[in-house]
C-alpha cells in the first residue's frame, strides 16, 4: 500500500495527538454532549478498532493503527472532528461498515484518526411516501429490517450482505439482486446530508446538483462526510421466487455457464440469475471439482418463472421443486445465508454470519461471452490445491441497467455490459508466505482473463477497491492526470467531472485516500 499524502506539520505525532484531543474536548460541540473517542491507552480501543475490520489482512500487529478513534453521536461532533483535524493536521479516515476491500477506511501510513460513524445508524421508513432516511453509519441489514417490518410490498435494491454500511455502499453505487429491475442503490438516492471541508452542513438543495451527483457513486471519503441519505423505496410483489441450482464440471457446468452468457442479460428484467464459481468435492471419490451455483431472484411467482426458464434456459434443468416462493424480505434472509424462517432481527446484527478471513478481490466487466476454453482455464486455477478458498461471481446486467445513461451518476457501467465479475480469494493461514501465495494467485487469474474482459481501459467497480489498478502518489498530492490511471477504470468519462467537483468543494484535498479523486491543483 502506498503512503497517504500528508499535509505535514513540524509537530510530532504525540503533540498532534494531545492537541487534537484537547481541541475535541474543548470544542463547542463537546459542551453540549460528550464526544466519545478511544486512544490506544483505552482498554476498549482494540475491540472498537477491530469490530468493523472485515478483512483480516489489515488486522495484524504490523498494520498501521489510528492515533484516535472518534465515534460521533451528532453532526456537531463530526464538525468538531473536521475542525480539529484542520487545526492540528491529523489525517482523517471515515469508517462506516468497515467493508472497504483495501482497508482504506481504517488504515493509513501517516498519523491519522478514524471518524467511525457506527453510532449514527438510525433508519426511518415512511411507507406512505415510499421513502427512507438512513444515517450513514447504518447497515443495509437495518434498512431491510425497517422496511420488512412495516410493509411486504416495498423494497430497496442494495446488496446481499446485511452488515455492509450504507455510507460506503451508496458512495460507490451499490448493487443487489434486483439491479436488472431497478438499477443501483445510488440511482434511487433523492437527498443527502453532508458536512463539507469547512464544517458546513448541506442538504441536496444547498450542496448543489454537481456535488449531489458526485457523492452518488464517486467513492467515499472524497467530497465530504455524508451523514444521512434519503432514498426512494420501490414496489415489489407480495411474493417473489428464489432458487439455487448447482452443477459440477462433470454435470456440464462449463457448457451451462456458456449458455448463461448468451441469455442472462436478455431475460425479462424481473429475473436475475448470477453464477458463483468455486470448488467442491465429488460424491464418488472425494476429489476436488469445480462447481457453478446458479443463484436467482425473480420478482414474480414460480408459476410464471418455470415456463420462462424452460423456454429460454432449459440447459439449467430447473424443476418446480427447486423454486421457493416467499416475501421479498424473506428473500433477503435467503441470499444472506440465513434460514428463511429466521426472525427478521438477525438482519440488524453487525456481526457477520460467516467468519472473518483474509481476502483479496478484483473486478471486471464483460461485454462479449468468453469461450468454453477460457472458462476451462478458470476452472484449472480454481482447482489449484494450495489455494484455500477461491471464488468468482458473475452478475448479469441488462434490463434497467442498460437504460440508465452512464453519466446519470458517476457509476458508468451500463449499456453494453453483459455481466460483471467479482474475483475473490479467501485464506485463513497467517503469515507473509500464505498472503503472497493467494494474492499472487488472484493477480495471475486477473492477468489470464485480460483478453476476455473490457479493454482500453480495463474497467473496474469502485466498491471492490483494488489498489493494483492504480494508487495515488505517496510522495505528495497526486495530480488528476496521475490519478486518471485508476480513475477512468472506475468512472470512465465521468472521472473528469468528478475532478471538477472535487476542485470546487475541496481544492486542498483534505478528504483523501489512496483512491480518492484529486483536485485539479496538486497542493503540497
Amino acid at each position: 500500500m502506498l503512503a497517504v499524502p500528508w499535509s505535514g506539520s513540524d509537530a510530532s505525532p504525540a503533540a498532534n495527538h494531545d492537541n487534537f484531543l484537547h481541541c475535541l474536548s474543548t470544542s463547542p460541540a463537546a459542551n453540549v454532549s460528550k464526544i466519545v473517542f478511544y486512544t490506544p491507552a483505552n482498554p476498549s480501543y482494540p475491540s472498537v478498532l477491530q469490530f468493523s475490520i472485515h478483512n483480516l489482512r489489515f488486522n495484524t500487529s504490523a498494520a498501521p493503527k489510528p492515533i484516535v478513534i472518534v465515534t460521533p453521536q451528532t453532526t456537531s461532533h463530526i464538525q468538531a472532528a473536521i475542525s480539529c483535524s484542520h487545526k492540528h493536521r491529523l489525517h482523517l479516515r471515515v469508517r462506516g461498515g468497515g467493508h472497504d476491500y483495501e482497508g482504506l477506511s481504517y488504515v493509513a501510513s501517516r498519523p491519522f484518526f478514524i471518524l467511525d460513524l457506527i453510532n449514527l445508524s438510525s433508519v426511518k421508513v415512511d411507507v406512505a411516501a415510499r421513502t427512507a432516511w438512513i444515517q450513514a453509519g447504518g447497515t443495509i441489514g437495518e434498512l431491510y429490517y425497517q422496511i420488512g417490518t412495516q410493509t411486504t410490498t416495498l423494497a430497496f435494491p442494495a446488496g446481499v450482505c446485511p452488515t455492509v454500511g450504507v455510507g460506503g455502499h451508496f458512495s460507490g453505487g451499490g448493487y443487489g439482486l434486483s439491479l436488472r429491475k431497478f438499477g443501483l442503490a445510488a440511482d434511487h438516492i433523492v437527498d443527502a446530508h453532508l458536512v463539507d471541508v469547512k464544517g458546513k452542513v448541506h442538504n441536496r438543495a444547498s450542496m448543489g446538483e454537481d456535488l449531489f451527483w458526485a457523492i452518488r457513486g464517486g467513492g467515499g471519503n472524497t467530497f465530504g462526510v455524508v451523514t444521512a441519505w434519503k432514498v426512494n423505496l420501490l414496489p415489489v410483489p407480495e411474493n417473489v421466487t428464489v432458487f439455487t441450482v448447482t452443477k459440477t464440471i462433470q454435470q456440464n457446468a462449463t457448457g451451462i455457464i456458456n449458455r448463461w452468457q448468451q441469455v442472462a442479460d436478455r431475460f425479462p428484467d424481473d429475473l436475475f440469475i448470477r453464477v458463483i464459481l468455486d470448488r467442491t468435492e465429488t460424491t464418488t471419490n472425494s476429489t476436488a471439482t469445480g462447481r457453478a451455483s446458479f443463484n436467482s431472484l425473480y420478482l414474480g411467482q414460480a408459476q410464471s418463472l418455470l415456463p420462462l426458464l424452460q423456454r429460454d434456459f432449459p440447459e439449467l434443468g430447473v424443476e418446480r421443486e427447486d423454486l421457493i416462493e416467499l416475501t421479498w424480505i424473506r428473500s433477503i434472509l435467503y441470499f444472506a445465508g440465513y434460514p428463511t424462517d429466521s426472525p427478521l432481527e438477525v438482519l440488524r446484527s453487525q456481526v457477520p454470519l460467516t467468519r472473518k478471513r483474509n481476502f483479496k478481490a478484483k473486478s471486471d466487466y464483460v461485454t462479449e461471452p468468453m469461450s468454453e476454453r477460457a472458462l476451462e482455464g478458470i476452472w484449472r486455477r480454481i482447482l489449484r490445491p494450495d489455494i484455500e478458498d477461491p471464488e468468482l461471481i458473475f452478475s448479469p446486467y441488462g434490463g434497467r441497467m442498460s437504460e440508465i445513461p452512464e453519466s446519470s451518476i458517476p457509476f458508468p457501467h451500463r449499456a453494453g455490459t453483459r455481466y460483471k465479475i467479482q474475483h475473490l480469494v479467501y485464506w485463513e493461514r497467517e503469515g507473509r508466505e500464505a498472503t503472497d501465495r493467494h494474492v499472487d494467485w488472484i493477480r495471475e487469474l486477473y492477468g489470464y482473463l485480460a483478453p476476455h474482459v473490457s479493454k482500453n481501459p480495463r474497467l473496474a467497480y469502485v466498491n471492490y477497491r483494488d489498489l493494483d489498478v492504480g494508487s495515488n502518489n505517496g510522495a505528495g498530492f497526486t495530480s488528476h492526470e496521475e490519478a486518471r490511471v485508476w480513475g477512468v477504470k472506475y468512472f470512465k468519462g465521468n472521472y473528469e467531472r468528478l475532478v471538477r467537483v472535487k476542485t470546487a468543494v475541496d481544492p486542498r484535498n483534505f478528504f483523501r485516500n489512496e483512491q480518492s479523486v484529486p483536485p485539479l491543483t496538486a497542493w503540497k
